[in-house]
């Protein structure tokens, strides 16, 4: 599967991606860069981005899933959802606050 993480780089967004690896998917993180910047996970593609500005980043690419871990304002997660709704087969929200 191709599979979108929203974060990704700490807390429940690392074992997503660590569990997605083991299975041989394709993982790509979508976050601001700002934790781990530097330090390059083998395999995943990493595009760096703020969700609230730079969702475009995202244009012409398709998904079969989308996990996003890391949205805090319910019109910032809606935001995310209505512009990866036809690139994505799936968008799981997971509200890292309350794991």
């Amino acid at each position: 599967m191709k599979i979108l993480i929203i974060g990704g780089t700490k807390f429940l967004g690392r074992h997503l991606v660590n569990a997605a690896l083991r299975k041989n998917h394709e993982v790509t993180l979508f976050n601001r860069g700002r934790k781990y910047a530097d330090e390059k996970i083998p395999n995943v593609e990493q595009i760096h981005g703020d969700r609230n500005f730079d969702l475009e980043k995202l244009n012409g690419r398709k998904f079969d899933a989308v996990i996003d871990t890391c949205g805090y304002l319910p019109q910032t997660v809606r935001k995310s959802a209505e512009f990866l709704k036809d690139k994505a087969g799936q968008y799981v929200f997971i509200s890292s606050g309350s794991v």
